[in-house]
C-alpha cells in the first residue's frame, strides 16, 4: 500500500523517476487487470496500461489526495482509457465495414465467369422452390426485410415465415449441391 500518496505524487510531479517506479510497482497489476477486463485483448491491454502510466506521469500535479487515493485515481483513468479504446476499435471496425466495397476488388475474367455461372445456377435453383418459400427468401435476402417485416408484408404469422425461410434454405442448399 502506498504510504503517503500525496507526497509520492508530488515527487512524481517534480520529475522523480524513482517515485514513479515505486508507483508503477505498486499499481501496475491493478491497472492492467482493470484494463484487461474491459478490453479482453492482452496486447491492447498492455498498450492501454502504458498509456495510463504515461498519463499518471504527465498529470501527477493534478492529483488531489483530498478527493481520494492514488489507486482509485489510477483505476478510474485505466477504466476510462480502456472504454475509450473499445469505442475507438468499434468505430474503426464499423468504418471499415462501411467503406469496404467488394466491387472495388479486381476481377479476373475467370472470376467473372464463375460468378456469372453461380448467379445463373442460383436463379434456376430458386425457381425450383415453392412459391411461398421463394417469396419469403427473396423478401428476406434480396429486399433485406426482417422476419417480422416479411410476416407483415405477406400477412402471415412470424412462425410461418421462419419455417418457410428455414425450409427454403434447406431445399436451396440441397438443390445447389445437386446442380453442382
Amino acid at each position: 500500500m502506498i504510504a503517503d500518496a500525496g507526497a509520492l505524487m508530488a515527487r512524481i510531479a517534480g520529475g522523480d523517476e524513482s517515485a514513479f517506479a515505486e508507483l508503477y510497482d505498486e499499481l501496475a497489476a491493478a491497472v492492467f487487470g482493470v484494463v484487461l477486463r474491459v478490453i479482453r485483448d492482452r496486447a491492447q491491454a498492455e498498450e492501454v496500461t502504458q498509456e495510463v502510466f504515461v498519463e499518471l506521469w504527465r498529470h501527477a500535479a493534478r492529483f488531489d489526495a483530498t478527493r481520494g487515493g492514488v489507486r482509485g485515481w489510477a483505476v478510474t483513468i485505466a477504466r476510462r482509457r480502456a472504454v475509450d479504446r473499445m469505442r475507438s476499435e468499434q468505430s474503426r471496425r464499423a468504418r471499415q465495414l462501411r467503406t469496404a466495397d467488394p466491387v472495388d476488388m479486381p476481377e479476373t475474367p475467370v472470376d467473372a465467369v464463375i460468378l456469372s455461372l453461380d448467379r445463373d445456377r442460383a436463379r434456376r435453383t430458386l425457381d425450383e422452390l415453392s412459391d411461398v418459400q421463394r417469396q419469403a427468401l427473396e423478401l428476406a435476402f434480396f429486399e433485406g426485410l426482417t422476419h417480422v417485416e416479411v410476416a407483415q408484408h405477406l400477412g402471415v404469422a412470424l412462425g410461418t415465415v421462419k419455417t418457410r425461410i428455414r425450409d427454403g434454405l434447406i431445399r436451396l442448399r440441397a438443390l445447389m449441391a445437386a446442380h453442382a
